[in-house]
Parts: structure tokens; C-alpha cells; sequence
């Protein structure tokens, strides 16, 4: 299961790939966060974190390593715990007036029951988390 979005925000690309690209900054742009915390890693390629997330009023933990690091083009990350891996991919294009296109995509495999339950009830409100993570991307990056 997946979800995608493509928007643009007033930041040059250089600004929105060193913000978006540092992972403990999903704590003020991720609704689901609660807690995100680098664990090893210079912030590049390789580097690990601890997060705490809330989902359908469920806390789960996940160890999220950053598999992709391009500056200032791409990044992803993807988590895991025992019931679900989540990767998180964020492409960055600049634009001609300074502003940087986005485009976020969220991809999910559930294990174990969990493959049966969850897309069935988590489908609406994934996308809906989606849509609220697109305007907290922007209302962080316009503060920056």
C-alpha cells in the first residue's frame, strides 16, 4: 500500500533537501510523530534512527535507516518494526523562481496478520495522514 503527493513550496531545493533530508525534523512536519531521534550516522547515508509514532491510536516504535542520500535530489528512509516496514521517499526538482517541487511517497507492507488487517481499515486513514503531512511539510518549511 502506498501513497503519493507532489507539491511545490517557496524554499530553494538546497534549503528544502537539508531540512526534509535530517530526519528528526519529522517531529515538526510528520503528524504521526511523537518522537524521532538519530541513533548513529553523520545525518548521510547509513544513519539510523529511533522513532516513536502514533497511529489510529496505536504507539509504535521503528528503527529507521536513511537508504537513499542525494543531495540535493533524493532522499528515503525506510523503518521497521516487527509488524510493518514503512519507507518514506522524498524527491526534490528546483523550479525557475526559487520555489522547489516536492514530490512524497509513503510505501507500507504489513507483516503477519498484520498483511490481512490493516490495508482494509488503514487505507482512508493513510491517506488522510497524507494530506495532513503535505500541510505540515509546508507550514515548516514556509516558517524556515
Amino acid at each position: 500500500m502506498h501513497v503519493e503527493r507532489t507539491f511545490t513550496v517557496p524554499r530553494p531545493v538546497e534549503q528544502v533537501f537539508a531540512y526534509l533530508g535530517d530526519f528528526t525534523t519529522t517531529e515538526e512536519w510528520d503528524p504521526g510523530t511523537v518522537t524521532t531521534t538519530r541513533t548513529s550516522g553523520d545525518g548521510g547515508l547509513g544513519t539510523t534512527y529511533a522513532n516513536t509514532s502514533e497511529f489510529m491510536g496505536r504507539r509504535v516504535s521503528l528503527t529507521y535507516d536513511t537508504i537513499t542520500f542525494q543531495p540535493p535530489t533524493k532522499v528515503q528512509f525506510r523503518g521497521r518494526n516487527k509488524g510493518s516496514t514503512a519507507t518514506d521517499s522524498l524527491t526534490f526538482t528546483a523550479t525557475s523562481d526559487a520555489t522547489t517541487e516536492i514530490h512524497y511517497r509513503a510505501d507500507f507492507v504489513f507483516h503477519g496478520i498484520w498483511k490481512y488487517l490493516a490495508p482494509p481499515v488503514a487505507r482512508r486513514r493513510i491517506d488522510a495522514l497524507a494530506d495532513e503531512t503535505v500541510q505540515k511539510m509546508k507550514q515548516a518549511l514556509s516558517a524556515l
